[in-house]
């Protein structure tokens, strides 16, 4: 495995903080080896995640297994959205919060907000927030258009995204199969942090979400050379516009 910089001390630095539960950081001390034995592993960009502080990470989203390695080589303490059907199944109802998942509707509305309130507070906890912007993974292996969610957390709290580009899990775990495949290479890249304060005068503009949010998927697919379909990969979304605001340079 190679990996450039990556922000070990904040590892403990995370366990001091109230409402912090070290799961997590166990896990991290077990998994990681295993995944190093198991994949060629490389990690690019891991000086672009701050050593401390509240940062999004936003992944693409191919494989069950990119949580996996998104927690693992952040390497502090990270809370991820998942479905809520996880909680409906006892083999994972009571590991995947202890490991720092946030249960989240997708079917929208009011549970929905409830997943991205409790965002804001690891947020201001000085923690990472990961969320998958395009809602679900990718079946086809393509990058969908990203939902505004991350952009709405980063203008308030005022903390910035960082996209990440995940290779190889696809490969490592095919869709619709359950054991992965052993020995193959994957490759993590944390990508420049988007800092949402130089949108700050435009808080009022409806379109400055939009324009952050399809910044941010410009960046993943710079990160993955993944096609990119400009419409929604969840679809509750599909019906909803799909114009892409012009990014400044």
């Amino acid at each position: 495995m190679t990996e450039d910089n990556a922000p070990d001390s904040a590892e403990q630095q995370s366990a001091a903080l109230p409402g912090t539960g070290r799961a997590q950081i166990r896990a991290r001390r077990v998994i990681k080896p295993l995944l190093n034995r198991f994949w060629n592993v490389t990690i690019e960009g891991a000086h672009n995640i701050p050593v401390d502080g509240p940062a999004i990470l936003c992944p693409n989203h191919i494989s069950f297994f990119d949580s996996v390695f998104t927690m693992v080589y952040a390497n502090r303490q990270i809370s991820f959205v998942g479905k809520a059907e996880y909680m409906d199944s006892w083999k994972t109802k009571h590991l995947f919060p202890a490991l720092g998942m946030i249960p989240i509707d997708r079917a929208g509305g009011s549970k929905s907000e409830g997943a991205l309130i409790a965002a804001e507070h690891v947020l201001r906890r000085g923690e990472l927030f990961g969320i998958y912007p395009e809602g679900t993974r990718s079946r086809d292996g393509m990058l969908y258009k990203g939902h505004t969610g991350a952009a709405r957390l980063a203008l308030k709290v005022g903390c910035p995204i960082i996209p990440v580009g995940i290779i190889g899990t696809r490969e490592i775990q095919p869709p619709d199969t359950f054991f992965p495949k052993i020995g193959l290479e994957c490759t993590v890249k944390f990508g420049t942090p988007i800092d949402p304060s130089r949108y700050a005068s435009r808080g009022g503009d409806h379109l400055v979400l939009r324009e952050i949010t399809d910044e941010l998927m410009f960046e993943i697919r710079e990160l993955t050379g993944q096609e990119y379909r400009n419409v929604y990969a969840t679809k509750k979304a599909e019906a909803l516009p799909t114009d892409t605001a012009v990014v400044s340079s």
